[in-house]
């Protein structure tokens, strides 16, 4: 797979909910640096991401492919995502993914999207949960 139908693989395996699917996508021991979540193992991120959410629905934008290495390409995509009190937010959001040398896999995951919209929210399912 390259990097363009890795990104494409990624968004179809959020929309559809499938952890097992995005993590196909990612090498064993692959980390994820997210604004909400902060740094943890892809395994750990999307286990816990998919108890928190109802329903992912992306809209991809642009794919920015790297020219001078191939190490990288970053994922631009508009978010609808439902968390599990219901709570509808709306965001963009870039992903950049690090890849392995055959570029066919993602190493990593650094997440970059404006929390503060959102982090009232959250917060507030993501604490339920937890309690």
């Amino acid at each position: 797979m390259n990097p363009e139908q890795l990104c494409k693989s990624y968004l179809a395996a959020m929309n559809e909910g499938n952890a097992d699917r995005v993590l196909a996508l990612f090498v064993p021991g692959a980390t994820v640096v997210s604004p909400l979540y902060g740094t943890m193992s892809a395994e750990a991120f999307y286990r816990e991401l998919f108890v928190d959410t109802n329903r992912s629905d992306t809209t991809l934008l642009h794919i920015f492919d790297t020219t001078n290495d191939g190490s990288s390409v970053a994922l631009h995509f508009h978010y609808k995502w439902t968390l599990k009190s219901g709570k509808v937010v709306n965001f963009e959001c870039v992903d950049v993914f690090n890849l392995t040398l055959a570029r066919d896999r993602f190493t990593e995951l650094t997440i970059i999207y404006d929390t503060a919209p959102l982090r009232a929210d959250f917060n507030e399912t993501h604490a339920s949960r937890l309690n």
